[in-house]
């Protein structure tokens, strides 16, 4: 496999039909939401997602969510020192940060992707290693500020053995009632030949991106309420590209065509050839 030679730009159009697609922990769980009232998805839970159809695919994955370990290590720090070269190096006084690197982006599809830190306490001076990955994911917007409903809950059963039953505990629950959501995205040639991320690897993120909300149910997403619609590819012909990242971006719009869009329809998807620049159009499955 060849390490990717071209630059390449990406962006998701996806929607949210009464979900909470990634609650803010210091706004009580509400759907993010900046001051202007449009919605927003962090950067760390698109990454998250696409780790999670990577692994699904039965790619190797460093940075494991607890409820989808697929091994037996509690920790990063053992699924470091599950490798045993790697291993080595950590307990060596001298150890090189450049071969650790090298050795973690090799096992790792996800740490040759998005990067890591490495940052381990030992004995004597432990571990600390940094890793840039060349896929850069942005955070994902709204194309219309959206309406959020809240609605109380409530819990009708004891948790720990009693004699009575305990009174009904009360909880919030929110969601976004439908919402338009675009996210950008690109791969940088010069930190894949750093990391040996490859053109397969590209291809395996783009297939991630298709299927981004694929086996991705929970309580506050159930299975439909997210949806891709649209994902834009474009492979540029050089290492640096024809064009910056922010015109790739710009030359696809998206916009609601009514003063309140309640379904897809109200919106339209505008995009702006660029000369000698060939995009790919998937739908979402």
């Amino acid at each position: 496999m060849s390490t990717l030679d071209h630059k390449i730009d990406f962006a998701v159009i996806f929607t949210v039909t009464k979900a909470n697609p990634n609650g803010d922990p210091l706004n009580g769980n509400r759907p993010r939401q900046n001051y202007d009232g449009y919605g927003e998805i962090s950067d760390v839970a698109i990454k998250r997602k696409i780790r999670n159809r990577l692994q699904d695919a039965g790619e190797s994955i460093f940075v494991q969510s607890n409820d989808r370990n697929t091994d037996a290590f509690k920790s990063l720090r053992e699924r470091a020192e599950a490798n045993a070269a790697l291993a080595k190096i950590m307990k060596a006084k001298d150890g090189s940060s450049e071969q650790f690197a090298q050795l973690a982006c090799e096992e790792w599809i996800d740490v040759r992707s998005f990067g890591q830190v490495f940052a381990f306490k030992g004995s004597d001076k432990g571990v600390s290693v940094g890793v840039r990955g060349p896929v850069s994911v942005h955070t994902a917007t709204s194309v219309a500020p959206i309406d959020i409903t809240s609605m109380q809950i409530t819990k009708s059963v004891n948790s720990e053995p009693g004699k009575e039953k305990g009174s009904d505990t009360m909880g919030m629950k929110h969601r976004v009632d439908f919402g338009v959501y675009v996210f950008q995205g690109s791969i940088n040639t010069q930190l894949a030949e750093k990391t040996g991320f490859t053109y397969e690897d590209a291809q395996k993120i783009k297939q991630a991106l298709v299927t981004l909300f694929e086996n991705d149910a929970s309580s506050a997403r159930p299975d439909g309420s997210m949806e891709v619609v649209k994902v834009y590819w474009w492979e540029h012909n050089s290492k640096l590209g024809q064009y910056s990242s922010a015109k790739v971006h710009r030359s696809m719009r998206v916009e609601a065509i009514t003063d309140e869009p309640k379904q897809f329809k109200d919106y339209q998807i505008m995009l702006t050839e660029l000369e000698g620049l060939k995009v790919e159009i998937m739908d979402g499955q």
